[in-house]
């Protein structure tokens, strides 16, 4: 799993290829995030368009991401889940609860929306 981490406009956008399926990717991913909350960046859009497969642990990530910005009044957006990880949250019924955009101008719109 390769992971990319950016900064604009007060929003942490994360980018991930491969597959989403815990281990040593997990912890990475909270460090990056646990970085900028640091930092006070509130809101956070992650890009699961390159993600081929997510399991229950990395369903579980998201979930404990989605926690993290919600506790301190923040959002998270997915963008443009690729079609496992799309199921995977449809299968889930994760879906009702975050919320997904088609691509980074839709995230941000969302993301300031709810700001």
């Amino acid at each position: 799993m390769k992971t990319d981490s950016t900064v604009q406009d007060g929003i942490l956008f994360v980018r991930f290829s491969g597959d989403l399926i815990g281990s040593p990717d997990s912890q990475q991913i909270l460090d990056i995030v646990n970085s900028h909350l640091g930092d006070s960046i509130l809101n956070c859009a992650i890009d699961l368009s390159n993600v081929r497969y997510i399991n229950s642990t990395g369903i579980g990530v998201l979930v404990s991401l989605l926690t993290k910005y919600r506790s301190r009044g923040g959002e998270l957006v997915l963008i443009s889940p690729a079609e496992h990880p799309r199921k995977m949250l449809a299968l889930t019924k994760l879906n009702a609860i975050f919320t997904i955009a088609d691509d980074d101008a839709a995230a941000v719109e969302q993301l300031k929306a709810v700001s």
